[in-house]
């Protein structure tokens, strides 16, 4: 069964190479064309094909054509012809699936005809590598090919300042790392305004060492990390001012609904004992939070009811069950204020601030294509994570290199010992070897057994990737003997020296089988590439990780009975058998790791591209229904308090009014309301009603305010701030402190949910159920957030350049002088000066706000004067 769907696999490859070589055959047809034009006329096409791409021809359509000239191209600039394998594995790349091609056959140049082609749309294309040194080498020498064309090459390297940053991912084609592409485009998603963003949209990539990055690398998430917004000395701060506050007066609680609430007086006296000056500004958005969380710390949670301390630490204790809840803890800082409020030491980590896994980023893309080697194992991977199909391109010359059968040793000793005498027989004829170790570990000892048998060698361990590049070219010099990782010098080409073929060409030895198949097929691919002699053999010991823990102990056994000597070594196909089913094991629980993480991450995914698309239209000036939020959030407060199936007479209307100011500084006067004349209905009405006045109000005070100081000349360059724009930082601002809580919260979820196995839960299910009611809560909390803070802002950089300019008025003082006092003028009110009202408050909370208190004191001092 197995042989017939082998051939059927077969047959549908024929017919795809079938397919290519007929395209093929449509760009040698163009070729003799090309060869007739001056080197201006073929530079020149570039401009014809964008011109006839605005005009309704497709990519598809031109391809022949571009191929064509980029071959041509190539042949001017660096000398070399794409042969007709190389053009069907472009044609491959275009189409968005994975080409596999054998080392050797010319990926690099392979990969310029569709980068070029795609190029012409102008949306940009990626060209993504394994590390800086290839994307670097790469960037330059087919950049050659570019340049010609009229087409710029941007590289992303690490060093790279924020504009040259920029201006790379500007050009047409974009060489860099996956790790970089996928860490700017989380910076982009962090950044505060339009001027912060680099990259544009993820229209086409190409991903070299395709199965090395999207397959191996896809284990571990892109995360960027930071302390939490909420330092621990923040939180012991709160901690000591909340017990001053009084119950009643300084702030209200609703113990029914676990809810507390700051009062104005509450407010100004917070304030007053952290030194600021607007508790509800932007930047101040945090101390908000830590004063909300330390109150309920202080009124509704109690030690040994709701949590207990246990050496340092806070626990939760289930209220129906009254046990601890190991590894939980309250979310929103709660539990952090409450560490400050028992004196014990705050648990810091590093927050998640945006993280994004490999296959979810380059999912994005609107092509995704990749070349390697070897990718025809993980083809099903393939397919069911990024849905890219895997062609095998066929050889340029045919491959002649010997792959041995594996030798088996009892131990590890033996087979290293057998090892050093292989290299050094073949040493001594000159034939040059590379040695491939699964550790660093392995080849540092290797390294030490051949120093002691006196044989010259290098050891690459991938960390210096363009020296490593450098010793690679040579291993297939006469007498070379080179021990690399597996990783090591991958990307470049070992060529024969002279003489080196007719001593059977480039001989591999692996020391070891790695978990993954492929793995194991590249390192043979080192060598016989382009139709080279060479030979490759694996030896393999029974203390080996992969046949130790897939029934190396039960062959071993075997071994024992027979009586064989440590040193002889073991040539059988049972054993090749049992080590490619072992690797098969490795590689289908691998797959289902990478899976899993994939089906946990989409969770987040979803809400992921839900927030970041609100970032983007704030970022980008797009109408953002905010004025919803103000209208949603009070609704749910009204509804909560005020009923159609509740009496009138039983409407909590003193805990409506609290709650209503908690948003906004309502004037209202609930106390006066005549319930009996009006509906649940009419209630929300006037509250929505009133709140659209008070923001207009709001708005109105704020342009007025920017208008006179502009007019007086107080302000300069950036320091005039519309009201709008105020909105805009200020969503922006709850929508990054809510995401990063959030990511916070859904950390722990994620570290906790495989319990629920044990009570015959799919975790993943919960994991979907709960992540969805914790990103509910986190909309919710952001807009109230939104619209506490929208009511309450102040224009803080015209404050600051209202100081400065009364401060340094032309009277000739050095700049490191202390400022004198700001002078007033005549019948102004400075913000943060008693109410000539005689309320007691500030004038910025009072006499600005135009509050019908202030209203009817102003008439009794105007009465009186």
């Amino acid at each position: 069964m197995a042989n017939l769907l082998t051939k059927i696999l077969r047959m549908g490859e024929g017919r795809k190479v079938k397919a290519l070589q007929q395209r093929v055959g449509a760009v040698s047809a163009i070729e003799p064309e090309m060869e007739k034009l001056s080197d201006a006329a073929l530079g020149a096409q570039t401009e014809e094909f964008r011109e006839r791409l605005s005009k309704g021809e497709t990519l598809d359509g031109i391809l022949p054509e571009a191929f064509a000239v980029v071959r041509e191209t190539s042949k001017r600039t660096l000398g070399m012809r794409p042969f007709d394998e190389q053009v069907m594995g472009g044609i491959v790349l275009h189409e968005g699936k994975i080409a596999e091609m054998k080392t050797g056959e010319g990926k690099t140049l392979a990969a310029t005809m569709p980068v070029y082609l795609n190029a012409l749309s102008g949306k940009g294309v990626h060209v993504v590598t394994v590390n800086d040194y290839l994307a670097r080498r790469d960037a330059g020498w087919m950049g050659e090919i570019y340049s010609f064309l009229g087409l710029e090459v941007g590289l992303v390297q690490e060093a790279l300042n924020f504009d040259e940053r920029k201006v790379a991912y500007h050009a047409d084609i974009t060489y860099g790392t996956n790790a970089q592409f996928g860490f700017d485009y989380l910076r982009d998603n962090i950044a505060t305004s339009t001027d912060q963003l680099v990259q544009r949209e993820l229209n086409f990539a190409i991903v070299d060492e395709v199965d090395s990055i999207l397959v191996d690398e896809a284990r571990t998430p892109l995360i960027i990390s930071g302390m939490p917004e909420s330092a621990a000395d923040t939180y012991y701060r709160f901690a000591a001012i909340v017990p001053r506050l009084k119950r009643g007066e300084d702030y209200e609680v609703d113990e029914k609904k676990k809810q507390v609430a700051p009062t104005e007086s509450g407010v100004e006296k917070v304030e007053k004992a952290l030194g600021v000056e607007n508790l509800y500004d932007d930047v101040n958005a945090n101390l908000v939070n830590h004063l909300n969380q330390a109150l309920r710390a202080q009124t509704l949670f109690k030690r040994d009811d709701e949590y207990i301390v246990s050496d340092g630490q806070v626990f939760i204790v289930d209220e129906f069950t009254g046990r601890v809840l190991e590894g939980r803890r309250y979310s929103e800082g709660l539990h952090q204020a409450i560490e400050a409020k028992e004196g014990v030491e705050i648990r810091e980590e590093n927050q998640t601030v945006a993280t994004i896994t490999i296959q979810n980023y380059f999912r994005m893309y609107d092509k995704l294509s990749g070349m390697t080697g070897t990718a025809a194992t993980e083809a099903d991977e393939f397919m069911h994570t990024y849905k890219m199909e895997v062609v095998s391109i066929p050889t340029h010359k045919e491959m002649i290199r010997e792959d041995k059968d594996d030798l088996v040793y009892k131990t590890e000793k033996a087979k290293h010992a057998a090892v050093v005498e292989d290299i050094v027989e073949r040493h001594q004829k000159g034939q040059p070897v590379l040695v491939g170790t699964v550790s660093v570990d392995v080849s540092e000892r290797l390294a030490a057994l051949l120093k002691r048998r006196g044989i010259r060698h290098n050891v690459l361990n991938a960390k210096h990737h363009e020296r490593e590049a450098e010793i690679i070219v040579e291993a297939g010099e006469r007498g070379a003997v080179t021990i690399a990782t597996n990783m090591a010098g991958r990307g470049t080409d070992i060529k024969l020296g002279e003489g080196v073929p007719e001593l059977g060409g480039l001989y591999v030895l692996g020391t070891e089988r790695h978990e993954a198949r492929r793995i194991d097929n590249q390192l043979r691919g080192r060598s016989g590439r382009q139709g080279d002699p060479g030979e490759s053999r694996f030896y393999l010991s029974f203390e080996d990780e992969l046949l130790r823990l897939f029934g190396g102990q039960r062959m071993q056994g075997i071994i024992e009975r027979i009586g064989l000597e440590e040193d002889v070594p073991i040539e059988a196909g049972m054993i090749s058998n049992s080590v490619r089913r072992a690797q098969e094991q490795v590689e289908s629980r691998n797959f289902q790791i990478r899976k899993r993480i994939l089906e946990y991450d989409d969770v987040l995914n979803k809400q992921r591209e839900v927030i970041y698309a609100i970032r983007r239209d704030i970022l980008m000036g797009e109408n953002v229904d905010t004025a919803s939020y103000a209208e949603e959030v009070l609704t749910d407060v009204v509804s909560q308090h005020v009923s159609e199936d509740v009496y009138p007479e039983e409407w909590d209307l003193d805990t409506l009014a609290a709650e209503v100011n908690r948003f906004y500084p309502s004037r209202i006067d609930f106390k006066a309301m005549n319930v009996e004349e009006l509906t649940a209905g009419e209630v929300l009405e006037m509250v929505l009603e009133d709140a659209r006045e008070r923001l207009e109000e709001r708005k109105a005070e704020w342009e007025e305010r920017t208008a006179e100081l502009e007019q007086r000349g107080l302000v300069r360059g950036d320091g005039v701030v519309s009201f709008e724009e105020a909105e805009r930082r200020t969503l922006l601002s709850v929508v990054d402190s809510r995401w990063r809580e959030h990511l916070y919260e859904m950390d722990y979820l994620r570290e906790g949910i495989g319990w629920r196995g044990l009570s015959q839960r799919d975790p993943l299910v919960e994991y979907k159920r709960e992540g969805f009611d914790i990103f509910q809560e986190m909309e919710r909390g952001l807009k109230e957030d939104y619209v506490t803070y929208i009511y309450r802002i102040e224009n803080v950089k015209l404050r600051e350049e209202e100081m400065q300019q009364f401060s340094y008025s032309g009277g000739g003082e050095e700049p490191n002088q202390r400022p004198k006092s700001p002078r007033r003028t005549e019948g102004k009110v400075g913000r943060n000066e008693p109410c000539p009202c005689g309320s007691g408050k500030k004038y910025k909370k009072c006499g600005l706000q135009n509050t019908p208190e202030h209203q009817r004191l102003m008439s009794k001092v105007g009465s009186t004067t």
